[in-house]
């Protein structure tokens, strides 16, 4: 854990610094000299769609992941869409999903003229809740999408068990989970096929979209290289309509250089959302704000870390935090639910409370790798500042420089 305690000779009196939410500068500044020669590389042979660079990258992430194949694609999304493909789903089949979850979960299900099912969600986790996963299940389920929110995997245990019994599939969306593990297992290798997302703000990302697929399932993954390329094998014959959804080598490249950095930075970022905890602990603003939970057996990686913040404070909180230079995000302001878009499938207000509740509380503070000490001790100063002038009993000890440990 970081010492939370710090020497700066920041005076009380002087403004603090901004703070960004993420600052993917400083991650690939180190990086530059390394990634233009691999981006000179790509250019000097030519091979500038799945070549080298991309089969080396989808063998090093399926290492990761534990699982046998890794299928490089163009995006994350491209991911879910081309796993519900390859597992057969057609109109009139259901498929069940979070509705607290980026929009890519559900809409790759309606793409396919398919239903996707919300389910509501574990509270403290944010993830799908396996009990209600279970009483969603009908004659027409197909499957089962749980995401593993904000670094932390799903209870996968559970839903595996219910699913199995239920002969449905399962595709893990991982999208911003890669490095996370559940009771030791890697998350990718904990259903029939898992999705992830290289876009550039999640904890391994390229210069632009990117995806990868991952499956132990060889017939499977067979079936995924031929969708993403048009449904050809050999070249200009085509077995099945497929998609155009290829890795290119550029975002490859990048990745290649990145990946081995991959595990310091998920250090720093678990070793972030610690400080995170003791500060607010040693303020006592525990009180006040719900702080994230890491289940038991599982390896958090800290993609976001999410407050709750009670008491319908929490767009006065953000307003205050833009104004004092703090960067924050909601994910996700509107459940899916409750989207326009999906309104043809009938939910009402109410009809996923604890989702509908965690949507009108969270909020996500800046834990990026590089985040410096001073700059998570001016996060919680402005937050402690905000219930000060609400809540007259709370103090404002975490300045930089006099922060004490809890």
């Amino acid at each position: 854990m970081t010492n939370t305690n710090s020497n700066s000779s920041m005076s009380k009196s002087q403004p603090l610094p901004s703070v960004p939410f993420l600052d993917i500068g400083r991650e690939n500044a180190p990086l530059n000299a390394e990634i233009q020669e691999a981006i000179a590389n790509v250019c000097k042979a030519g091979y500038f769609v799945m070549g080298p660079e991309c089969h080396k990258l989808e063998e090093s992430i399926a290492e990761i992941c534990g699982v046998s194949n890794g299928i490089g694609c163009a995006s994350g999304s491209d991911a879910l869409l081309l796993s519900l493909i390859a597992l057969d789903v057609k109109p009139g089949d259901e498929v069940i999903v979070p509705s607290f979850t980026f929009f890519a979960t559900a809409s790759a299900v309606w793409r396919l003229g398919a239903k996707p099912v919300f389910v509501d969600i574990d509270p403290v986790t944010y993830n799908l809740d396996p009990a209600k996963f279970e009483a969603a299940i009908t004659p027409a389920t197909k499957g089962v999408i749980p995401v593993h929110l904000f670094g932390q995997s799903a209870d996968m245990k559970a839903i595996g068990e219910i699913a199995k019994a239920n002969h449905l599939f399962v595709i893990e969306d991982a999208a911003q989970a890669v490095g996370a593990t559940c009771n030791g297992q890697p998350v990718g290798s904990l259903g029939d096929v898992g999705c992830i997302s290289f876009y550039p703000t999640k904890n391994l990302g390229g210069f632009g979209d990117g995806g990868m697929l991952v499956t132990s399932n060889d017939e499977l993954a067979e079936r995924l290289r031929l969708l993403r390329a048009h449904g050809m094998k050999p070249r200009y014959y085509h077995k099945e309509v497929g998609a155009n959804s290829r890795l290119d080598s550029i975002q490859a490249a990048v990745l290649n250089v990145k990946l081995p950095r991959l595990e310091d930075w998920t250090v720093s970022r678990r070793r972030n959302a610690g400080s995170y905890d003791e500060m607010f602990r040693a303020q006592q603003l525990n009180r006040y704000l719900t702080l994230p939970v890491t289940q038991s057996g599982m390896r958090h990686v800290w993609n976001q870390y999410t407050i709750r913040v009670l008491n319908g404070l929490r767009d006065g909180l953000r307003a205050h935090l833009q104004e004092s230079g703090v960067g924050t995000e909601i994910y996700y302001p509107v459940p899916l639910h409750q989207q326009q878009c999906f309104q043809a499938l009938g939910y009402s207000a109410g009809s996923l409370p604890e989702t509908e509740l965690a949507a009108s509380e969270v909020l996500s503070l800046p834990v990026f790798p590089e985040l410096k000490i001073e700059e998570m001790q001016t996060v919680v100063h402005h937050i402690a500042r905000f219930y000060q002038s609400r809540i007259p009993s709370v103090t404002t000890q975490v300045t930089p420089g006099v922060m004490t440990n809890a």
